[in-house]
């Protein structure tokens, strides 16, 4: 069974039931589809009309004159409706059209641009994507003259003549090659589409001239009634025609397919019948219409308002008189209603896109502020970076804004965009100018370590080298695609000269070296070293092992640091002897002096802990005579009271304490001579 199977045909045997078409199962309505197709999905029905007992040929001029007779009492809000049609009618894609998405090109680069043309060609029909390919065609040709005059630029800088200068790249070769291939395609559309519309509309008035003729044709009315009926389908199959001729060319073919009925004595039952099939159709389809009317749904409603429109022009024929006036009145009001709560929803959308066009104002204006701030440092312009950043994606996510304005501020926010970005390509063009003389700063800092990297004279070229090193270090940054590179060159000029100097100079002072090699063992021995018990024998293993250590004698200056190391793990060994604390301050302090004597600034380190050990005995003698002094405020209390016996032993410890660094005293002057 084919999908008009169902619907009634002449007989009036069987008719199609017009549900809702929110109801999956039960509906025959598929609102989201304008198209003819869809609509005789609906229903398929049989026009019956009036006679025409006139024979002259059908012109595009004729079309021009005559009117539907069922729009007589049409109004603005009918006339929307069929203005959609119309446009429907010759432009079979109108609805894709509006479902090509449109990107934020301006952000995109020059391959994303490529990517984006190449994906709207094959996945758009051709006719649908003009504006977007005109705005990326826009973008690609900006971002490509920037770079030109960047690589200009650059081939100037280098030494070459502006004259001869020429660029292009693979990204550039593809886009114009994707460009070519649009502008190719389109063009055979629109030849192919002007050459299809006029033979559709010769073909119609063909048609039209076929049913006037039916008037004049001596025949069986059954036959004849057969033929008018496959000329009424060759109309519908008959394809689209130019948008300016479409409602007069419907209006022609009912008007003429009225005088048929009217004007041809044809079967009143058979006429009846007819006018009874599409009256019960159009009452369905008012009724819908009336649904609709009473629906929140706008714009659904108003996509199913055009179909039940093209059904009830398009694929249903007139009714008996006494209804024509009635039904269409209905009709009309019910699309009233629902072009007037469109009109409404329209003029809330566009109070709430003004808001959102005050916000996007508000954006451009920061963005526009933020371009005409100069910044002068690389931190700066970054942090710019991210502001503008934001602002865009707040402009995104601002919605909408009124049609009127739409594409004025589009070009606004692009234009503040492009601004700044030109200022930022500016401060880095400069940038690039300042990297690129550091680079030749840097080269020849490169030429002066390679020159000298295999000398012999270490007294002289020993300063030469540390300071390009500090000069290298003062100057700023370098293109990135440099900066590794020489880095690697100078620093390897640099260590190949100071690996040769060190290497000699250690062969020179290998016995320093060697001596350094014995300390870091005797070092592994104090800290592996396992304590006897034996304290005094203890004590004289720790001696001897500090008398090892200065016997082997000085170290490299860089290494003099074991010396620390050594020092300190012999006081931790020091520390783990069961001794009395004094005794083994005085054993740890004498280690303490052979280290300092060891050193060569002996005298300048012997001075200061000489002054640190006079120091300590003032501080103690403070606390001791403070002690005494308190002591007086006890000589009415029993010296056996817990705090009177607590001074008397604070004040003998501190006295031991003194003792002790009276002694360290005696022994660290024992060492200036």
């Amino acid at each position: 069974m084919s999908e008009n199977d169902n619907l009634q045909d002449a007989d009036g045997k069987n008719e199609v039931e017009i549900k809702d078409p929110t109801l999956k199962e039960e509906s025959t309505l598929e609102v989201e589809n304008t198209s003819e197709d869809k609509a005789k999905e609906i229903v398929e029905s049989e026009s019956v009309s009036t006679e025409d007992t006139s024979s002259e040929k059908t012109s595009e001029a004729e079309i021009d004159t005559v009117s539907e007779t069922n729009t007589s009492k049409e109004d603005k809000h009918v006339d929307e409706i069929e203005a959609e049609n119309a446009e429907d009618a010759e432009d079979e894609s109108n609805v894709e059209r509006h479902e090509v998405e449109e990107k934020d090109y301006h952000a995109m680069s020059m391959q994303d641009l490529a990517t984006e043309l190449n994906r709207l060609l094959k996945h758009h029909k051709i006719q649908t994507i003009s504006k977007q390919v005109n705005q990326i065609k826009a973008e690609f040709n900006a971002k490509f003259s920037q770079l030109l005059e960047e690589k200009k630029e650059e081939f100037v800088n280098d030494g070459g003549n502006e004259i001869d200068f020429y660029y292009t790249n693979d990204t550039k070769k593809l886009f114009n090659q994707l460009y070519k291939d649009y502008k190719l395609s389109i063009s055979s559309y629109y030849k192919e589409r002007e050459q299809n519309l006029k033979q559709n509309l010769e073909n119609r008035l063909a048609i039209i001239e076929e049913i006037k003729g039916l008037l004049n044709v001596e025949e069986n009315i059954n036959t004849t009634y057969k033929h008018f009926k496959e000329l009424q389908e060759k109309w519908r199959n008959a394809g689209p025609i130019p948008r300016d001729k479409y409602n007069n060319a419907w209006n022609t073919y009912h008007h003429h397919v009225e005088r048929f009925y009217d004007f041809l004595h044809l079967n009143n039952d058979l006429r009846d019948m007819d006018f009874k099939h599409n009256y019960e159709q159009k009452l369905k389809i008012i009724e819908r219409a009336e649904e609709l009317a009473q629906s929140d749904s706008i714009n659904h409603s108003f996509r199913e308002l055009q179909v039940l429109h093209k059904m009830w022009k398009e694929e249903l024929g007139p009714v008996a008189k006494e209804h024509r006036e009635t039904i269409w009145e209905r009709f009309s009001n019910a699309t009233k209603t629902i072009h007037d709560k469109r009109q409404a929803y329209y003029a809330d959308l566009d109070k709430a896109y003004e808001k959102n066009l005050e916000k996007k104002e508000d954006l451009i204006s920061q963005i526009q502020a933020i371009a005409e701030d100069t910044a002068n440092s690389h931190g700066a312009w970054q942090k710019k970076i991210k502001q503008i950043e934001t602002l865009r994606e707040a402009f995104f996510n601002a919605g909408k804004v009124p049609l009127k304005v739409n594409e004025a501020t589009w070009a606004k926010f692009k234009d503040a965009v492009r601004t700044f970005n030109r200022g930022k390509n500016k401060f880095y063009k400069g940038l690039k100018k300042d990297q690129y003389e550091n680079l030749q700063k840097k080269k020849e800092l490169i030429k002066i370590a390679e020159e000298n990297k295999d000398s012999e004279d270490f007294e002289v070229v020993t300063p030469l080298m540390k300071k390009i090193q500090n000069d290298w270090k003062k100057i700023g940054h370098v293109p990135r695609r440099d900066s590794d590179k020489i880095w690697k060159q100078f620093k390897a000029a640099c260590n190949h000269y100071f690996d040769r100097m060190h290497a000699e100079r250690k062969a020179e002072n290998q016995h320093l070296y060697d001596a350094f090699d014995k300390k870091v063992k005797l070092l592994e021995d104090i800290k592996t070293m396992v304590l006897s018990g034996d304290n005094k024998a203890d004590v004289e293993t720790l001696k001897t092992k500090v008398a090892d250590w200065k016997a082997i004698g000085h170290v490299p200056q860089s290494k003099r640091y074991i010396d620390g190391k050594f020092y300190k793990a012999i006081d931790d060994a020091f520390d783990k002897l069961k001794m009395d604390k004094s005794k083994l301050d005085m054993v740890k302090f004498e280690s303490k002096l052979e280290n300092l004597a060891n050193n060569d600034n002996d005298t300048r380190l012997l001075d200061n802990e000489q002054n640190f050990i006079r120091k300590k005995i003032g501080e103690v003698q403070s606390e001791i005579t403070q002690l005494e002094n308190n002591l007086q405020f006890f000589s009415n209390v029993d010296s056996d009271n817990p705090l009177v016996k607590d001074v008397h032993k604070n004040i003998a410890n501190h006295k031991k304490e003194l003792e002790t660094w009276k002694n360290k005293l005696s022994k660290l002057r024992g060492m200036y001579s």
